[in-house]
């Protein structure tokens, strides 16, 4: 599914992005707000439905109408050919890659690594590092490629990959991979103009925020308290103001988390 465009005649007049996870959530979020801003948005995920609301020109719209600067791809980011898909629908469409929003994850299963089902965990590593790696392989190539070189990558950590929460072992074991992603992306971007920023995000009110810490959130003294939150849209707006930056400046890593959320205090 996608806008009405001719493949033939990329829209190389405007920036363009792509959000995996684009569905539900952050990465909902900060694909529309990219759409805002006026980039070109590839919105990327595993289920159509919630790809076409979320690229519709008033979200929550009932029809198959998508804002005239946005693409939906349904994509298994798991799945290598799929990724590949993805990457050559969107540079028909746009033209080229800016900026990729490295955003699709699960939260994984609330038990310790004794109790860690070895099935769940390789689905939770599949996605979010298998996963994370495929589309900033593909973005990269892309980047790596196209002239002018250059574009920015955003991995959508955690701050449970510098502070985990109890019982989280599998999602916390797979964002502190993402920080090794994202220094070798850095790193290795250099001579092509690519730059990378780890993202990790504390407490930014979603649908999966909410079914976490619903009632209280698990604390790792054993007791369960309600935890601050902030609005999503404030993490939306960074992600913009990220993906404008120009590519002489570089931020590796960056923390935002809801003001007076248990995070610095954490143990």
């Amino acid at each position: 599914m996608s806008g009405d465009s001719d493949p033939e005649a990329p829209e190389t007049a405007r920036p363009s992005a792509i959000v995996t996870g684009a569905g539900t959530g952050i990465g909902r979020a900060v694909a529309r707000a990219l759409l805002a801003d006026g980039f070109g948005v590839t919105f990327a995920g595993r289920r159509p439905e919630p790809l076409q609301e979320a690229a519709s020109p008033d979200a929550g719209a009932n029809d198959d109408a998508l804002h005239p600067n946005a693409l939906v791809v349904p994509t298994d980011v798991t799945d290598p050919d799929a990724v590949e898909r993805l990457m050559a629908q969107h540079v028909a469409r746009f033209g080229r890659l800016d900026v990729l929003f490295n955003n699709a994850g699960m939260s994984g299963p609330g038990v310790d690594v004794g109790d860690l089902d070895p099935a769940e965990w390789l689905q939770v590593l599949a996605v979010n590092v298998t996963g994370s790696v495929l589309c900033a392989g593909a973005a990269f190539r892309q980047m790596r490629a196209q002239d002018p070189q250059g574009g920015r990558i955003i991995d959508n950590g955690s701050i449970a990959a510098q502070t985990p929460r109890p019982r989280s072992v599998a999602y916390a074991t797979t964002k502190h991979a993402i920080a090794g992603l994202t220094k070798s992306i850095e790193l290795d971007g250099r001579p092509h103009g690519i730059t990378a920023t780890q993202l990790d995000i504390g407490n930014a009110r979603t649908e999966l925020l909410d079914g976490l810490v619903a009632g209280g959130a698990l604390q790792a003294d054993g007791s369960v308290r309600p935890e601050p939150t902030m609005d999503v849209a404030h993490v939306a707006g960074l992600v913009v103001r990220l993906a404008r930056l120009p590519l002489d400046v570089s931020v590796p890593h960056l923390t935002v988390t809801a003001a007076a959320m248990p995070f610095l205090g954490r143990g």
